[in-house]
């Protein structure tokens, strides 16, 4: 008599998995590959080292999914769960990045610190719950979404307003003049436009990728018009290894380091959601054990991000809803799809590819995804009771100006003690740590049961955002 085999078990034919995976690597990818892009030019690397970042995050978010899919002693949810960079620790990185005394090598050992952190509390996370309510949640990743609209608006207009050149020995601050050119904007214009129109008379894959083909159409325009070009791409290298500590030793900074922690408590209480609403749609019930074997797989993944010059990692919510969409629960699918992006991140031509795409072309998917983050956070928000409780109000309300702060006005916090500059720059950061102290102060705390339920139906509306 044949075994039954669960079909989140099940090993599907070579074709269909092959297939399947590289559905979820293109759901995913170009979020994937956006941190890299965004933290690459925030530090001013060359664009051969932004597509190295590239290369390391496609290699870095393979094995973090295998970890993750497949599944180790004690680590590993082993559900269909493609991994990747969150955008939570965009805001904070960008921070230290600014910060002389931080840099990339300091950002690599703040994400090395907060795995260690995530493996070390994974098996308390549960407890941690009650402080996450969706009028906790929602507020933090509308903020999210709100702060990195900034990155895209800036994309669309083609770079900064404004860039630091080093004039006579001083450096001093100059208009950018590709700043708002109506090319620029056209080509923006014209990959949004693409990309609603997509969405909105396409269904299932055409619809998931819709980004993706965005930027491709954006990228044929503007090498029609003479803005994208391929001398980089040319010069790359067909294969290479992505090698640890590219950069340097990481340093270790206390501030950083517990700013990414915090980072990291927010990355986990919306794994634990999206891992709930897996167990639903799978049919695998999920247990504490389960749950706490996931969240070891975070801090297994962000610190190999760490390790191989690259960011946190979490697991992405539109791959959980294209496991919805399709119907399909193998977790083989998704780790295969791990293993494409593996032999992505050892092909330094694609990458390069992804480096030479003109930041106009950018700034119009850029509007979308970063939209779609703040759209999340106001989704979960609809299921918060402000009709009976007024509280719930104040929370989001006053939550929401903190983390507008750094926005809205960057001088706010001058005369703050400068090793606080990296946690008061954060607007992820100050309304997190507002909404989590107003919501107790107001609400107090649920029980571990409800707190449960409550992140299930925020992962729902995460995946259907």
């Amino acid at each position: 008599m044949e075994k039954h085999v669960h079909p989140v078990d099940q090993v599907l034919p070579a074709p269909q998995l092959f297939t399947l995976g590289l559905q979820h690597v293109l759901v995913m990818y170009a979020g994937a590959v956006a941190v890299p892009l965004i933290l690459g030019r925030a530090l001013k690397m060359t664009p051969e080292q932004v597509a190295f970042l590239i290369s390391a995050d496609l290699f870095a978010c393979g094995l973090a999914t295998l970890v993750q899919s497949v599944g180790f002693p004690g680590v590993g949810i082993r559900l269909p769960v493609m991994m990747g960079v969150t955008f939570a620790s965009v805001g904070p990185m960008l921070a230290m990045a600014n910060s002389p005394d931080v840099g990339i090598l300091g950002i690599y050992g703040s994400v090395i610190a907060a795995g260690v952190f995530a493996l070390l509390v994974a098996p308390f996370m549960g407890r941690l719950l009650p402080l996450f309510p969706p009028v906790v949640t929602g507020t933090i990743i509308l903020v999210i979404g709100i702060s990195l609209m900034r990155i895209g608006i800036n994309w669309a207009g083609g770079g900064l307003p404004t860039l630091t050149k080093v004039v006579d020995g001083a450096a001093g601050a100059f208009p950018n003049p590709a700043y708002g050119q109506l090319e620029g904007l056209g080509i923006a214009l014209f990959v949004l436009v693409v990309i609603l129109m997509l969405i909105r008379w396409f269904e299932g894959f055409v619809a998931n990728v819709a980004v993706l083909l965005g930027i491709i159409a954006g990228a044929v325009l503007a090498t029609t018009l003479g803005v994208m070009h391929f001398d980089r791409v040319a010069a790359a290298a067909w294969v290479d290894i992505v090698t640890p500590f590219r950069f340097g030793v990481p340093t270790f900074h206390l501030v950083p380091i517990v700013t990414m922690c915090i980072v990291m408590v927010v990355v986990m209480i919306e794994s634990t959601g999206m891992f709930l609403a897996l167990g639903e749609m799978t049919g695998r019930p999920i247990d504490q054990a389960a749950i706490a074997r996931g969240l070891r797989a975070d801090g297994v993944g962000t610190i190999l991000g760490g390790i191989f010059n690259t960011f946190p990692y979490t697991s992405f919510s539109q791959n959980v809803g294209l496991v919805g969409v399709t119907g399909i629960k193998s977790r083989w699918v998704t780790a295969t799809g791990g293993v494409i992006m593996l032999a992505l991140g050892l092909l330094p031509k694609m990458s390069a590819l992804v480096e030479s795409l003109p930041q106009v072309v950018l700034g119009g998917a850029g509007i979308v995804m970063f939209g779609m983050v703040a759209a999340t956070g106001a989704r979960i928000l609809t299921g918060v009771d402000f009709r009976t409780n007024r509280f719930n109000l104040f929370v989001v309300a006053i939550s929401v100006g903190f983390g507008l702060i750094p926005l809205v006005a960057p001088n706010f916090f001058t005369y703050m003690p400068t090793v606080l500059r990296p946690l008061l720059e954060s607007g992820i950061l100050l309304a997190a740590i507002v909404s989590v102290i107003l919501n107790l102060f107001f609400n107090g705390i649920k029980s571990i049961e409800s707190a449960k339920a409550d992140a299930t139906a925020m992962a729902a509306a995460a995946e259907h955002a």
